[in-house]
């Protein structure tokens, strides 16, 4: 998708969930229309969700898409690389990425985009995979990050 179009949907998905978000009373509730409204909008988003870390494990939270692996095995796959190393990781071919978790053999590149609490911590990730190769790029990642600020602004 050229960078302008990408741009421009990203920016009237940020305002409608600004404005659905505002005043949310439900951590949950935003979660759920976070995944809702992305996975719904962006044409190229396969699965959408959200994986939380629980008493050390990655364990599946808020998604649309087909069925989801519900617990992550351990500093494996991308959504573990972007816990540890507290950044988002973009994988233009999860084929080619070592360890990668393959929920649905359809994906073929990711995006994991670390969720901070309000201090700071990571608490989790949000997942999205694409059925096509190189979906994902910088313009996702700095709209992504964006998007997942909503959460906590409140």
């Amino acid at each position: 998708m050229e960078t302008r179009k990408k741009i421009g949907r990203y920016t009237r998905v940020y305002h409608q969930l600004q404005d659905l978000l505002y005043n949310a009373p439900d951590f949950d509730a935003k979660l759920a229309t976070i995944v809702a409204v992305l996975h719904h909008k962006i044409d190229y988003f396969f699965w959408t969700g959200f994986y939380f870390l629980k008493d050390g494990e990655l364990i599946v939270k808020t998604y649309q898409g087909s069925l989801a692996c519900q617990l992550l095995e351990k500093n494996k796959g991308v959504c573990w690389a972007g816990v540890n190393q507290g950044k988002t990781i973009i994988v233009p071919d999860v084929h080619k990425f070592p360890g990668h978790i393959a929920c649905d053999s359809r994906s073929r590149s990711e995006i994991v985009i670390p969720l901070r609490d309000k201090n700071g911590r990571i608490i989790g990730v949000l997942d999205v995979d694409s059925k096509y190769l190189n979906s994902f790029d910088e313009t996702d990642t700095g709209c992504l990050e964006k998007i997942l600020l909503l959460i906590n602004s409140q």
